[in-house]
């Protein structure tokens, strides 16, 4: 296996993540300065901050349909291009409305590339590497977030418009994405199932792994209920799929009810209001980014190795003890020196092990050939939406009630989490996505012949 073209193909597809988390953060660093600029209201800067979020809902609820229809490679070159126009814009805006346009742009981009990007990387990876692969998108998208907090550490805010270089920035890696993504193949599945070009499908299983290219093309073909047809979203939500809807439904929606979202834009808020000085709080939001990367690298190690199942029991396990602490010391009031930010560490090294680790990946595996852009698409816009009403009522809500029994809900939920993967959540590690359908009851007769046969011949 010519594992170099794999890990180029995977690598380039994941620089979306990059983008996706450098487009999130970096705005963080100029929005002050934009707000002085302009003379914005508090509400008028908040709806320019949060353009990028509702474009990313819309992207990620509408990304899987040219993926569907086009290919997954047509639309990476889209979202690249989309990315490119959105740095541009913000970087050279006259005003604030074309500021709003093009970030409202970017999270389109944002959106799509959340669907696109681990869907494709699944579908061209082999089983075997296919977790740490397409866990790249996760690693991707933190050191994304990293990179624009240095850039814009690096360019400063002294001058008022500085904002446009840190926007502006961006350019580079989009101009870098959009080059390279012109160099991908096709998805083989997607050839196969959507247009029915077998050969070509063919020549590229053989890149990937030329001792079961035949086996993978029987499989990818006995899969196929409709060959050489785009299935219609209707069908998608036919009983066939209720199982792996439920399934990425509950990921997405236990990713973001574990509070990440809440902790990661207000973590200096939330060290302020245990007793941090601002400045030892902003220091230590530097903390948690570096912890996120850190963990986030090491559960892209473990996740082939132990499974996604395995890593979920961590970050699930790791969730409770330290929302649990959380809460205890907001209810007590028991913030003694850096308890706080140790215990925020811990969770986010939970999550970044964990969901963040298997989130992209688990879901881009356990839906059909047929129907996985509609599948990533549902699983993505749950993720954004919730991400949306966590974030955009965290602080009301704590005004209201006080970060004990908010973090106290977070707990809650974190162990109907441990149940969820207890119960119902199944080991998609070294399952090659058509032996997937099988496993969960959805493959057709023709496909169970067809995976069931190397076994048989054993």
């Amino acid at each position: 296996m010519k594992n170099y073209k794999i890990y180029f193909w995977a690598i380039t597809s994941a620089l979306g993540g990059f983008l996706f988390g450098f487009d999130t953060a970096v705005i963080s660093g100029g929005e002050q300065n934009i707000q002085l600029m302009w003379s914005l209201s508090d509400i008028m800067i908040g709806q320019t901050v949060a353009m990028a979020l509702y474009g990313t809902i819309i992207g990620a609820i509408f990304g899987g349909i040219p993926a569907q229809r086009y290919g997954r490679k047509i639309s990476l070159i889209w979202i690249a291009a989309l990315f490119l126009i959105s740095a541009v814009g913000s970087a050279l805006a006259p005003g604030v409305y074309t500021l709003m346009i093009a970030r409202f742009i970017g999270g389109l981009s944002i959106g799509a590339s959340s669907v696109v990007a681990p869907m494709y990387i699944s579908e061209i990876a082999p089983s075997d590497q296919r977790g740490k692969l397409t866990a790249l998108f996760q690693f991707n998208i933190v050191l994304g977030i990293l990179i624009a907090y240095f850039s814009n550490f690096l360019i400063g805010t002294d001058d008022i418009e500085s904002w446009r270089w840190m926007l502006g920035v961006e350019v580079i890696p989009a101009v870098m994405f959009l080059g390279l993504v012109f160099t991908l193949p096709e998805s083989p599945r997607w050839l196969v199932v959507a247009k029915n070009r077998i050969e070509e499908a063919k020549r590229i299983l053989l890149i990937i792994d030329p001792d079961k290219a035949e086996s993978s093309l029987a499989a990818i073909k006995a899969s196929d209920l409709n060959p050489g047809k785009t299935t219609p979203l209707s069908e998608f939500f036919s009983k066939r799929y209720k199982f792996p809807i439920l399934l990425a439904f509950l990921f997405a929606f236990f990713n973001q009810v574990s509070g990440i979202n809440a902790i990661i834009y207000f973590a200096p808020r939330i060290f302020e209001l245990t007793g941090l000085g601002a400045e030892v709080a902003l220091l230590s939001t530097v903390g948690v980014g570096l912890i996120n990367l850190i963990f986030t690298m090491l559960g892209l190690v473990l996740i082939d190795r132990f499974g996604r199942r395995f890593l979920m029991y961590i970050g699930s396990f790791g969730y409770l003890i330290s929302l649990s602490a959380i809460a205890y010391a907001f209810f007590t009031q028991t913030f003694t020196g850096y308890t706080i930010p140790i215990l925020i560490f811990v969770f986010i090294a939970s999550h970044a092990i964990g969901q963040g680790a298997v989130i992209w990946v688990f879901i881009s595996e356990i839906f059909p050939n047929s129907v996985r852009s509609y599948g990533n698409s549902l699983g993505s816009s749950t993720h954004w939406i919730f991400a949306a009403l966590i974030a955009g009522n965290f602080v009301y809500l704590e005004s209201l009630f006080g970060g004990g029994p908010i973090f106290a809900f977070f707990g809650l939920m974190m162990l109907l989490q441990l149940l969820f993967v207890w119960k119902l959540m199944p080991e998609t590690k070294n399952i090659s996505l058509e032996e997937m359908e099988v496993k969960l009851g959805i493959g057709v007769d023709e496909l169970e012949r067809v995976v069931d046969a190397p076994k048989e011949n054993e």
